[in-house]
């Protein structure tokens, strides 16, 4: 085949490969922009082994992550080294970082029961010291209280859900800790409801257990966007447009302490996640 025939026939295979592959190119590759990132835009391993496993992962402006463990929070680098971590009250679940505090959803009592078997509230922890501020109960989260973010003025408090029910809930609340309102996800039945929420991109990002895994979203608005077989239940953190780390889990060789890592992935333009391999 002549050398011009060749070269025409590389370009034609590039080219379609760019329009098929559902990650952007710009996403699946470091670029120059990822110096200026709060975090590396690579594996983060956490540092050490923990009693439960983690529950979900959030970062501030300085690059320090916060994971926590259940009954262990933990803050550490950004490199995974950890700086400081304390014993909490079991349940603590996803959390969120807000103006330099720490806000946890906390459920006391069981999950994924009828009302009123549940004890939830958010835990309020500086987070420069991991000393705990304040309690906000949230009773309206009536199936227990496991995940939260924050986005303009407004937090969402996500959590457990029985069997038997076909749609999840999202509670609002004010930066006062006023109840403002219950959203309906009608999303069908999620194993033990939703574990993780995360505001990035302009949507919300909801993670769920079961078999397989599930990612519900959410437009700014709480509207129910669709949900992917995508895993994200143990945390879920937004970098930058189209870039996202996602907590996994790792267990010991005797299977009885808990570790955790943060892996990059990137957004398709069919709107899931996918691994991203530099």
């Amino acid at each position: 085949m002549p050398v011009q025939r060749i070269s025409l026939f590389c370009n034609v295979l590039l080219l379609l490969a760019m329009l098929v592959s559902p990650v952007s190119v710009y996403a699946a590759e470091k670029t120059e922009a990822d110096a200026d990132l709060p975090l590396p835009f690579e594996e983060i391993v956490c540092e050490g082994s923990y009693p439960r496993h983690l529950q979900g992962v959030c970062y501030d402006s300085k690059g320090n992550i916060y994971w926590c463990f259940t009954t262990t929070l933990v803050k550490t680098n950004s490199k995974g080294h950890v700086l400081q971590q304390i014993p909490v009250a079991n349940h603590h679940g996803d959390l969120c970082h807000v103006d330099g505090k720490l806000f946890v959803a906390v459920n006391l009592g069981k999950f994924n029961q009828p009302e009123g078997q549940a004890d939830s509230w958010v835990y309020e922890y500086d987070a420069e010291s991991l000393r705990e501020l304040a309690k906000h109960p949230t009773p309206e989260a009536i199936h227990g209280a496991g995940g939260i973010d924050y986005h303009k003025g407004r937090f969402i408090v996500v959590g457990g859900l029985p069997d038997s029910v076909q749609e999840n809930y999202l509670f609002e609340y004010g930066v006062d800790w006023k109840f403002l309102a219950r959203h309906v996800l009608p999303s069908g039945q999620t194993h033990l409801g939703i574990q993780t929420a995360t505001f990035h991109d302009g949507m919300w990002w909801f993670g769920c257990y079961g078999k397989p895994e599930v990612l519900l979203k959410a437009s700014s608005a709480l509207e129910y966007q669709g949900q992917h077989q995508t895993s994200c239940s143990l945390g879920l953190i937004g970098l930058a447009p189209g870039r996202f780390l996602v907590a996994r889990g790792r267990t010991d060789i005797d299977k009885k302490m808990k570790g955790a890592k943060l892996v990059p992935a990137v957004s398709t333009r069919e709107g899931d996640l996918k691994w991203a391999h530099k």
